[in-house]
């Protein structure tokens, strides 16, 4: 997935499915009994995704930093060109990437998680290089027009086209935490709404929260609470729909991803049957077989069906039964 395919919300609820859904298959393929540990883990993976967020926001002042030593490399030779004597700063006097080098809060929270890019100058260099040689970049640092909107503009495309979309960054996040680990895409959305939050008229750059508010945390340990509870009974209740199939044939990702709707679809009133549908079909795209998207969205229309029949799906809102 590329960020902007992605719904551009902090923490968002989607995120939350899918910690949600990773937690519960590590938490029955691992056999554990500890429910608490388990919940401590997906609440730690979850605060490990805010840190990538963080960690993300700050790359794009490792590159302009590594820019500004090459032009001043350039300055400082024996016989310079005319170009390294007057050269163009438009990226690194770019007022974006000022807001966040300066931002305190930011700087903080690097310091207090140890966090930064130091240990990784090839990393550095290769994503300058591939800004350098980016059509976008070199139609910035040449057009004749200034203005904030394009100062934001090539921050975004290049975390949109080059640092979020780059082998090497996920090989080097996945050094860094087993966390990280699929969740560039994430991190580079909030880092995207971030920027796409900012006004010509701010002298400062705003983080985003962890959380929208207090229910999205609620939320994902009520999810996965209910779904650990009930996962014995919601996979009885998947079985009448897949007695047809082989039982080796169904992943148990699919399994996990089933159980996991049939959760939301039951305890969270406030959500539409439509969206339950929606986002674990999409997770299920990611994170299970090929075909599983298809085999679980047959499954679970004739779950909601039934449930509904039973009045067990009670949602509370004019068409939140509307599929």
């Amino acid at each position: 997935m590329r960020p902007e395919t992605v719904h551009k919300e902090m923490l968002s609820r989607r995120l939350l499915r899918i910690k949600v859904v990773k937690a519960l298959y590590a938490h029955f393929k691992s056999e554990s009994d500890s429910l608490v540990v388990s919940e401590k883990n997906l609440l730690f993976s979850i605060d490990k995704t805010y840190e990538l967020y963080h960690q993300m926001l700050w790359l794009i002042v490792e590159v302009a930093k590594y820019a500004e030593k090459r032009i001043e490399l350039g300055r400082n030779k024996k016989l310079p060109t005319p170009e390294e004597l007057n050269p163009n700063t438009r990226f690194i006097d770019n007022p974006v990437i000022a807001m966040i080098r300066n931002n305190e809060e930011l700087v903080d929270y690097m310091e207090r998680k140890k966090l930064g890019w130091s240990n990784y100058p090839e990393l550095i260099k290769h994503l300058y290089l591939a800004l350098t040689e980016s059509d976008f970049y070199k139609a910035y640092m040449s057009s004749e027009t200034h203005s904030f909107k394009e100062d934001v503009d090539v921050i975004g495309k290049f975390y949109s086209q080059i640092a979020c979309d780059d082998p090497m960054t996920d090989e080097v996040l996945e050094e860094q935490s087993i966390f990280w680990n699929d969740d560039t895409d994430f991190a580079g959305i909030m880092v995207l709404r971030t920027l796409d939050n900012l006004k010509s008229d701010q002298d400062h750059i705003e983080l985003l929260p962890q959380y929208k508010n207090e229910e999205d945390l609620a939320y994902a340990r009520e999810l996965f609470r209910y779904t650990l509870v009930h996962f014995k009974e919601h996979l009885e209740y998947i079985g009448k729909y897949t007695s047809n199939w082989e039982v080796e044939r169904i992943a148990f990702m699919d399994n996990v991803i089933m159980a996991t709707a049939m959760s939301e679809l039951i305890d969270f009133p406030s959500i539409p049957v439509k969206v339950t549908l929606d986002e674990f079909i999409e997770i299920a795209k990611y994170y299970s077989t090929p075909g599983s998207s298809t085999f679980i969205n047959g499954v679970l229309d004739k779950i909601v069906a039934t449930l509904t029949a039973e009045n067990r799906i009670q949602k509370s809102g004019r068409g939140l039964l509307d599929k």
